[in-house]
């Protein structure tokens, strides 16, 4: 068959680079980044923060082909801030974003655990017979 490993569509061969950057000459301000082994789900995500982004003029992607993993991002900044920049600063804000989710999940992961094993606890107890009238 002629597809390729489907591993192939997530890492990164040895010698090849995450991200590159490439400033476009036309257009003051402005870079475009191409993204290897990346989808719409990063693409999308990073594109729109990037437009909520305070000296972010414009912000888009786009997906050459769909059987090639690679996301090119343009970014166009007001001068303020080099595009590099911004981009860097959106995927802290993303990273601590998501952290701090994962974190607030664990927790109410282990208080719904400590819960369940309350509740279990107080069934096993009252499933076990009583010691009052009637059997109960």
């Amino acid at each position: 068959m002629n597809a390729p490993d489907r591993f192939e569509l997530f890492m990164l061969s040895e010698g090849e680079k995450k991200i590159t950057e490439k400033v476009v000459s036309g257009m003051s301000n402005t870079s475009d980044f191409l993204l290897l082994k990346e989808d719409h789900t990063l693409g999308n995500l990073l594109s729109e923060h990037l437009k909520q982004a305070p000296h972010v003029m414009m912000a888009a992607y786009k997906i050459g082909h769909p059987n090639v993993p690679e996301v090119l991002i343009r970014i166009q900044t007001d001068g303020s801030i080099a595009p590099r920049e911004a981009l860097v600063s959106v995927c802290k804000q993303l990273v601590a974003a998501y952290g701090q989710l994962g974190r607030e999940f664990q927790k109410e992961l282990a208080l719904r655990q400590f819960a369940d094993q309350d509740q279990n606890a107080g069934a096993a107890a009252g499933a076990g017979g009583g010691s009052g009238q009637n059997g109960y």
